[in-house]
């Protein structure tokens, strides 16, 4: 009886398998799929690109559409192969990627390339104010474009996470470069960042007590150099000096300190963050010129504007110069040196905002529906929606949630 149940359920389970079966659909969200391009980087000497390929995989997966650039990805060792195998369309034109619902970039766009893009559509990329110009936020309100700045782009927590990304990445290339630039090989006074037995360690200052300072302080302190952090705001000094064991001397920028400690510095790194977008100068030409032959100076903040005033842009061909016979290293785009790194880091971060994108509908519904994600947008349809922006290049403000309300 036992063994004719038995199979009288096997064969009745066998059967079953046989009809039809239920499927879920996935549920598209938004009137149209959304429309994402991956320009080539034109911009000098920049490696990275803005979405890996498995990022791409992951945004096609969810229904949108992906295009890149023939070739974007190469400097980053990402080639077209492994993109278009997740489903990215190649396209071969730099005028056709520009004509997609959402232009996503590394560098912010010329003026040509603005030019290129369609009315109303969305732009993400760095700001970069540092070197930015009126006519630049001005085409940009001309075509109606929603302009979003990665580096303003907050979280739910109110942090920067593309800002705190980079910076980990710039404060960790920090050490190492000013190591090659203080060796004899390259022209340096050729002492090693750190020290050994019965040799006083070199001397490392930094200005500013944040994600670069941090991570920088980590990388001298580990070969064995003296740090000290200068940062005007108390809080953050005992902040950092906690989370690195109170291995570091911390002090508030006054003249007085900050130039009796720059006369005796090896490196200097200038990591202040800015503030209505610009960075503080805090290093007067007079104390550079205090400084010793041969010192290094690493200002990461020049893409704000520096704050060291003998600062001046230079790039990865020629990253330095001297002044006071002090080598400066004043190159905006650090983390273009571990372009791969960078590029993982920045999709790791900006996957989900543009999902969130697609499943609210479009980029009206996003800035609507999240308002951590409104401190990112700098032009929205023809106004210009930051205020330091409008301040800095004499541009009309309006208020970005008086827009939004406007809708209704």
């Amino acid at each position: 009886m036992g063994e004719g149940k038995k199979s009288g359920f096997a064969e009745l389970a066998k059967e079953g398998s046989l009809y039809p079966q239920e499927k879920l659909l996935k549920v598209k969200s938004g009137n149209k799929s959304l429309r994402v391009a991956i320009p080539t980087e034109t911009a000098y000497q920049e490696n990275r690109v803005a979405l890996t390929p498995s990022a791409a995989g992951i945004m096609v997966a969810n229904g949108l559409e992906v295009c890149l650039e023939q070739g974007a990805g190469k400097h980053s060792f990402f080639n077209d192969d492994e993109y278009s195998e997740v489903g990215t369309q190649i396209l071969y034109s730099h005028k056709e990627i520009f004509e997609a619902d959402m232009i996503l970039k590394v560098e912010p766009p010329t003026l040509e390339e603005i030019g290129m893009m369609k009315p109303g559509s969305t732009l993400i990329s760095a700001l970069q104010m540092g070197d930015s110009t009126a006519g630049y936020f001005e085409a940009l309100n001309k075509k109606k474009i929603t302009a979003i700045a990665f580096e303003m782009i907050e979280d739910k927590a109110r942090g920067l996470p593309i800002v705190n990304a980079m910076s980990e990445l710039a404060g960790s290339l920090a050490i190492p470069i000013a190591a090659e630039h203080m060796s004899s090989v390259n022209g340096g006074k050729g002492i090693i960042l750190g020290g050994i037995t019965g040799v006083p360690p070199t001397r490392v200052i930094i200005l500013g007590a944040g994600t670069v300072a941090e991570y920088a302080a980590r990388a001298a302190l580990g070969l064995g150099a003296e740090v000290r952090i200068f940062d005007n705001e108390v809080y953050k000094l005992r902040r950092i000096r906690h989370k690195l064991s109170n291995q570091v001397f911390t002090s508030v920028i006054d003249s007085g300190t900050l130039g009796q400690s720059l006369q005796s510095a090896d490196v200097v790194i200038g990591a202040l963050r800015p503030e209505k977008g610009r960075a503080r100068c805090v290093v007067t030409e007079e104390m550079v010129a205090s400084m010793k032959s041969g010192a290094v100076i690493l200002d990461v903040s020049i893409d704000q504007g520096g704050c060291i005033e003998t600062s001046e842009i230079t790039t990865h061909a020629k990253p330095t110069f001297r002044k006071y016979d002090v080598i400066h290293y004043c190159v905006p785009n650090i983390a273009s040196r571990a372009a791969r790194t960078a590029t993982t880091a920045l999709s790791n971060i900006m996957t989900p905002i543009i999902l969130k994108v697609g499943e609210a509908g479009g980029i009206d519904e996003m800035i609507y529906q999240y308002p951590w994600f409104n401190h990112g947008v700098y032009a929205y349809k023809g106004s210009t929606t930051n205020l330091n922006i409008s301040k800095k290049f004499n541009l009309p403000y309006k208020d970005l949630s008086l827009l939004l309300a406007a809708r209704f």
